[in-house]
């Protein structure tokens, strides 16, 4: 069995380091895709935070997955539920995106970046844009997006190649990529 759900099981039973591993590992990426499809960090951290109250909860079926995928999976739902109940908002520019082993310099630089990048993933046409989220920040294969979505495949890869397109463009645009 994968390790992570070895983990997840074990948090179920109330090891605390267990579920600290599973969430340590999880949450940065979890909190990322929430914030872009919600548009506010503080809706997201909540979404984050329901989504290990149903993953500790949740009568898990089969095992032989994808821990990463899984919570992915529940994050993206949440999100989007959270996103069309509350309607569109962004706060973005609130979010923090610094490493401690950067230096300050370095932090703002990055900072500047992550939030050029998210800006334009989130202008992106909806259908491009989730499914760019579940890719790289939920770190989903295409087939599990393809499953999730409830799309063709070809579909899946097509979207993802003119999204990143359409980012890309953006990027360059704003003067952040050459």
């Amino acid at each position: 069995m994968n390790p992570d759900w070895e983990n997840l099981f074990a948090a179920r039973k109330g090891n605390q380091k267990a579920f600290d591993l599973i969430y340590e590992k999880y949450s940065g990426r979890l909190l990322s895709m929430a914030v872009l499809i919600i548009g506010s960090l503080d809706l997201a951290k909540d979404v984050v935070q329901e989504t290990f109250i149903r993953l500790l909860n949740a009568k898990v079926k089969d095992s032989d997955g994808n821990l990463k995928s899984y919570i992915s999976t529940i994050t993206y739902r949440l999100a989007l539920k959270e996103k069309y109940r509350r309607g569109k908002l962004r706060d973005i520019d609130n979010f923090e995106f610094s490493d401690n082993s950067l230096s300050p310099l370095n932090n703002q630089i990055e900072r500047e970046d992550q939030i050029n990048i998210f800006n334009a993933i989130t202008s992106l046409p909806e259908d491009q844009k989730n499914i760019l989220i579940l890719r790289f920040y939920g770190g989903l294969s295409y087939e599990e997006i393809a499953a999730v979505e409830k799309l063709p495949l070809g579909t899946v890869k097509s979207r993802i190649f003119y999204a990143v397109k359409a980012v890309r463009d953006k990027l360059k645009a704003m003067g952040v990529l050459e």
